[in-house]
Formats: structure tokens, sequence, C-alpha cells
């Protein structure tokens, strides 16, 4: 399938040119399209230089940071629109190894929507705190109680959705701007029958930069993941 990989970023210019170079690597019949939100350290500028020197990357630029989900959206719509068959998404700071893509994209074959999972058997998470990987857990828990969903990972922020998939969602009405965008998406795509498999992956944390993660996206996805799992009771 002709594959895209998405890479928003927003004040990368420390990690952006490596995360390229490693993708890459290990996955070089890919394309890229990095979606910078206007990042004030030049990361756009930066991005418009390796797509000078590789024909295989591109660059959408967006005039101000709006959120991880419309991020993610704006660059789905680009790459249909393109003709891409599968579309990636992988976070810029190297947290996702792109030698785990090779599983992500095998799985991909035969499945609509490939969760690269930090919770299943064989999968990991280096060098966060315990408060961190706590609260990635029970957020995991809270979320599959209040869905009924079997999905370890329903925050996971590595995975791959086929075209076919995502034209089937509604994703002028997505709600969620933060790590919730994943778990929308995730129910948005079992809501259309669509056949999810998780693989493990090693997630390590970034070495350069800080964290996007806050309070704000943590209770954000609290709170939607309450409204959806009434919203479900109320469907029954």
């Amino acid at each position: 399938m002709k594959t895209l990989v998405l890479m928003p970023t927003f004040n990368e210019i420390n990690t952006l040119e490596n995360s390229v170079k490693n993708l890459f690597e290990h996955n070089p019949n890919l394309d890229l399209l990095v979606i910078d939100d206007n990042s004030p350290d030049g990361t756009g500028a930066l991005a418009d230089t390796i797509a000078k020197a590789d024909s295989r990357v591109f660059v959408l630029h967006r005039i101000s940071k709006q959120g991880l989900g419309r991020a993610y959206i704006d660059g789905f719509r680009w790459g249909i629109k393109a003709g891409y068959q599968l579309l990636i998404q992988m976070d810029a700071d190297g947290s996702h190894q792109p030698k785990d893509l090779p599983k992500i994209l095998r799985a991909a074959e035969t499945a609509d929507l490939v969760i690269g999972s930090r919770w299943v058997s064989g999968g990991e998470v280096q060098n966060w705190p315990v408060i961190r990987q706590l609260i990635s857990r029970f957020g995991n828990f809270y979320a599959r109680f209040m869905l009924g969903s079997t999905i370890q990972d329903l925050t996971a922020g590595f995975r791959a959705y086929t075209s076919s998939l995502l034209e089937q969602i509604d994703l002028k009405s997505i709600q969620a701007q933060g790590y919730g965008f994943q778990v929308e998406m995730t129910l948005r795509s079992l809501d259309a029958k669509a056949r999810v498999i998780e693989v493990p992956i090693s997630f390590i944390e970034r070495e350069n930069g800080r964290s996007k993660m806050t309070w704000a996206i943590i209770i954000e996805a609290y709170l939607l993941c309450t409204k959806w799992g009434i919203q479900r009771l109320f469907r029954r």
C-alpha cells in the first residue's frame, strides 16, 4: 500500500532531523508528512530544508498550535487527497521506534487499524517515572471500563489507519484535541466495525526537549471517556 507517515511537530528542532533519518534508515520506502504548528523555534523551516533535500518528505504548515487531534486530522485529509492508502501516526521526538514500524505495516495487511501497544505482552516503556506509568495504565483501564473495550492501549499514539477506514469516520465531529484523540479515534473505528490489531512496541521517553503531556490534556481525556461511557449506557 502507498504509505504516508504523519509526524506533527511543535518546537522539535532538536529532534526532527534525527527522527527523520532514523525513520528512513529502517523504512526507506515510505513518505513523510511533517505537520508543523508554526513552531517558534524554527522547526517548520528545518522541515522545509529536509523536504528540499529528500523527495519523500513533505511539509504541512499550520498557522498556530491547535492541538494534536487537529494536526492529525489535517494530515489525514492531506494524505487521503494525495492518494495514500495507509496513514501512520508517529511522534517526532524519538519515542516511537522506527524499527517497530515494519511490524505495524505487516499487521496492516489484514487490519483497518493497527495500534503499536505499550501494554500488551512484548510491549514496554523505557525511562518513564513510575507516576507516568501509573497514569497511563490507569487511564487505559478507565477508558476500557467506560467504553467496554478489550484494547489494552487505547491512548497509544503510534498507529496505522487505512484510508478506507478514515473515510468512514466523520472527522469533522471529532471532539478530543489532546491524547483523548487516540481514544476517540479508536472508538469511532470500532463503531465502524473496523478490524483492530495491537502489536507490541518499545516506547522510549524522549531524551531532548519537554513532553507535551499536561494535566489539562489528562483531564480532557478522562472527562471525554466518562461522557462517552455514559452515552454508551444510554444507547443500550
